[in-house]
């Protein structure tokens, strides 16, 4: 339709203009034909640049949609650096494409400025020489008449219908065409091997603080977990248990010491991979339960792998009443339990060795606690840490960390029982819970 109504109404104006006086063709032609050759050159690179912007620009709104809800895991995971890099390579990619579309877009203006504008001002330059040869200045008056009333309006719908609207069809176009078939995605490398001989988790001589003038919650610890250890750590409510985890993930940097997983450093990358935290507040996406389940896993969870991960923790009677694994999931309807159940099921299906669980049971009941930590326990090639919720988990546990301010006491129950006070009181039965 736009083309269409150019087409009548440049040859209606020519027409006129011929009619008029015919070297007024000879003015007004030339830049006209070169605007409309320079602006087709431009449909395709144009079309091609939004596309590549549209592309883009969904690309980044993907990404944000996945990371904006998930930045509590983000960080639990100790992945910022590596978020915000491929965020970062989503916003550059599309900053280079709105560039790129914009310098087409300068082109498409030049070329209504030759074909629109610059009829005029030759006419108006070359009036001297039009008068000499015969175009009366009626006539020229209705050649600045045509030019300004039809032809410049006629290229301007045009341009912006053609170059916006026609560019943006194209688009649409492309994306309509079934795609073309290729191979396999390109595999990611695997998550970093554990440094040989190396403990699970160690602390030297870690001290923390929130703040300067604070007493530190951790004054010099030295902890050893070694590789397929279970760790339990206790101690009065807000006494620093969840900072030992938040620290053990790298989500809090010591002021004092150093920290490692596996042998590497605390934190960085290669850490951040080894290790999984499971918080209180169990995080599960919209989407399938295995989708939620695999979170962690670089490729889809085999079915078969995926049930029997859900029958040692104790996720299989949700699994069933929810349907499968392929059942919908919303996490607005699932009890704190569940969503719990969930979130254990998933870091228990993550390759990382070691886990760190801060109050991740407190919405079970005991027995479900029991069967989770057990299950972790006996996880192949694991090693776990679990903030106590009540003492029976410190019971089950190979070892005990008793929290008390700066000071701890470290040791089996027994042990614990024989020299420690604060763990005589905790394991008393009107000091049952642990919280």
């Amino acid at each position: 339709m736009v083309s269409r109504s150019f087409v009548f109404t440049a040859a209606g104006a020519l027409a006129g203009l011929c009619t008029l006086a015919p070297p007024l063709l000879l003015v007004v032609g030339p830049p006209l034909l070169a605007g409309l050759g320079l602006f087709a050159a431009t449909l395709r690179p144009l079309a091609r640049r939004q596309e590549d912007f549209l592309v883009a620009d969904e690309a980044l709104a993907a990404e944000l949609g996945e990371v904006c809800p998930g930045l509590r895991d983000v960080t639990a995971a100790g992945a910022e650096e590596r978020i915000a890099a491929d965020v970062g390579r989503r916003v550059d990619a599309e900053y280079r494409a709105a560039r790129a579309l914009a310098r087409w877009s300068v082109v498409r203006v030049a070329a209504l400025a030759v074909g629109g504008q610059l009829p005029l001002v030759l006419l108006l330059a070359a009036a001297p020489w039009l008068l000499r040869h015969g175009v009366t200045p009626g006539a020229l008056v209705g050649a600045l008449a045509y030019v300004t009333q039809s032809l410049l309006p006629a290229l301007q719908n045009l341009v912006h219908g053609l170059g916006t609207s026609g560019a943006r069809l194209t688009v649409v176009l492309r994306r309509l065409r079934p795609p073309s078939k290729s191979g396999p995605p390109p595999t990611s490398p695997g998550d970093p091997p554990a440094a040989p001989d190396a403990p699970a988790l160690t602390l030297t001589a870690v001290t923390f603080a929130y703040g300067p003038a604070s007493t530190p919650v951790l004054d010099g610890l030295d902890l050893c977990v070694p590789n397929g250890g279970h760790l339990a750590v206790v101690g009065p409510s807000g006494i620093g248990k969840s900072t030992l985890t938040a620290l053990a993930a790298g989500l809090l940097d010591p002021a004092h010491g150093e920290i490692r997983v596996c042998g590497h450093p605390v934190p960085g990358p290669r850490a951040a991979a080894l290790r999984v935290l499971i918080p209180q507040e169990a995080y599960v996406t919209t989407g399938t339960l295995a989708e939620n389940l695999g979170l962690l896993r670089p490729d889809p969870v085999p079915e078969h792998e995926l049930l029997a991960a859900a029958e040692a923790v104790g996720l299989t009677p949700l699994l069933e009443r929810l349907g499968g694994p392929d059942a919908p999931v919303r996490p607005a309807v699932l009890s704190a339990g569940e969503r719990q159940l969930i979130a254990l099921t998933r870091a228990y299906l993550s390759p990382a060795p070691l886990a760190l669980l801060d109050e991740a049971t407190c919405h079970l009941d005991p027995a479900a606690e029991a069967r989770a930590e057990q299950a972790f326990a006996a996880r192949p090639g694991g090693t776990l840490v679990v903030v106590a919720h009540r003492i029976d988990s410190a019971r089950r546990a190979r070892r005990i960390l008793v929290m008390d301010g700066p000071r701890t006491a470290y040791g089996t129950h027994e042990e614990l029982l024989r020299t420690c006070a604060l763990y005589q009181d905790l394991v008393a039965p009107s000091r049952s819970p642990v919280t």
